[in-house]
């Protein structure tokens, strides 16, 4: 029998960055061309934007209007209340994002690097100096939160039905929900604080406030649609699918414009008129859910049909059932797309300035109908994109953690 030589492995490439670019951006003729005429744009493009922003734009029409932009008309001498409800936020936002991170790196580089962006911002923004103290004193809270929150129930035992498991933030939304009042409270005023009208709110707390209530209603309707669109009740069922088949044929638009116009043409005179922010929670709320639900209802039918009859043959009703064992498995399969559907309806607020409410948008189109700020479309609409921008992109970062700790898509 003849023998086959040993052969040794075949040579590697160091995986350096030349390496790399040989391979990938240059490896043939017609791929060389096509990189060098790509960097030649990509140069001429962020040396057209550089030269902009650094000679051409006027950012003065930012630090004249930033109070607006995030606080709206909202009393000047209250202004003490949002940056206390800003704190209760940064510190449960950090005690969350902690308790979420316990088992990983105390401080990885990108934590580190928005860390960094955020002290730096604070210290460089165009706000007086008490206005920067309290942002330091926020984002400091922020960091101590986060490494407290990393130490509550370091090493808890794992839900059964998750990969991972969230285990210690179990506390967490209680936590939140109490907070709500108080946040409410701060904002509107009374029991003691001067009563704030929602016609005086506006920028970015107004945004924040209109999301965040529409998501948190939004997402219980949702799922109970869900579940009446898949009970074996048939006048529950029709119900359920047509309220979401009629609102998914509607524009949101179209929603908002008969909640906010129509609505009160439809009620008697001595009916009191209910307020705006209100009639808009609800046009986003009632849109959000019929979306929501259907997502909801691809995540309950990908639930194995053994795990239904496996908690029926130990005894389990159909209430428990559907809490237990159901909800759990589907709402993990979807969280993906209710991250998405959460995103787009904080985008969605947006619309509201069509009918005068001065949320981002709405108050940028005030400010710049100001005489002395015509034209600087370009710094008004890049600021506010850029705070969409962090915002969205924080809800993402946050649901795609959700993801890893609960192993979605991983067998």
């Amino acid at each position: 029998m003849e023998t086959i030589p040993v052969l040794p492995p075949p040579a590697t490439e160091s995986p350096t960055p030349w390496n790399w670019a040989r391979k990938n951006l240059f490896s043939t003729w017609y791929n060389s061309i096509l990189t060098v005429l790509c960097l030649i744009i990509a140069f001429q493009a962020i040396k057209g934007i550089i030269v902009w922003a650094t000679t051409k734009a006027q950012w003065h029409v930012l630090e004249a209007n930033l109070p607006l932009f995030f606080a709206g008309r909202f009393p000047r001498d209250s202004y003490w209340r949002l940056w206390i409800v800003t704190g209760i936020i940064a510190l449960l936002g950090g005690l969350t994002w902690g308790n979420i991170q316990r088992q990983e790196r105390l401080w990885n580089p990108p934590l580190l690097i928005i860390l960094g962006a955020a002290v730096v911002g604070a210290v460089i923004s165009p706000i007086d100096l008490t206005s920067r103290l309290y942002l330091l004193g926020i984002i400091i809270a922020a960091a101590a939160s986060y490494v407290i929150g990393r130490q509550i129930n370091r090493n808890p035992p794992s839900p059964p039905l998750s990969k991972g498991g969230l285990g210690g933030v179990s506390w967490m939304p209680a936590m939140w929900a109490l907070s709500f009042p108080i946040i409410l409270w701060l904002i509107k005023g009374g029991l003691g604080l001067t009563e704030v009208s929602t016609n005086d709110w506006g920028g970015l707390v107004l945004t924040l406030f209109l999301a965040v209530i529409s998501i948190v209603l939004s997402f219980p309707l949702g799922v109970l649609l869900a579940l009446g669109r898949q009970s074996s009740l048939p006048v529950v069922r029709l119900l359920s699918t047509l309220y979401i088949e009629i609102i998914r044929g509607l524009p949101l638009i179209g929603i908002l414009f008969l909640g906010q116009v129509m609505l009160q043409l439809f009620l008697p005179p001595e009916y009191p008129k209910l307020d705006r922010v209100i009639r808009a929670i609800a046009g986003l709320t009632l849109f959000s859910a019929a979306y929501l639900a259907e997502n909801v209802r691809g995540g309950l039918q990908a639930v194995p049909r053994g795990q239904i009859e496996a908690a029926r043959s130990i005894g389990l009703n159909t209430p428990l059932l559907t809490i237990l064992i159901v909800l759990p498995q589907a709402l993990r399969i979807v969280i993906p797309a209710i991250g998405g559907q959460f995103i787009g309806l904080f985008m969605d607020t947006s619309l509201l300035s069509l009918f005068g409410m001065l949320e981002l948008i709405g108050i940028s189109r005030a400010v710049l109908a100001n005489p002395s700020y015509i034209g600087r479309y370009a710094e008004v609409y890049i600021f506010v994109g850029i705070i969409y921008w962090i915002f969205c992109y924080s809800m993402s970062l946050a649901s795609r953690k959700i993801e890893r700790t609960l192993g979605v898509g991983q067998r």
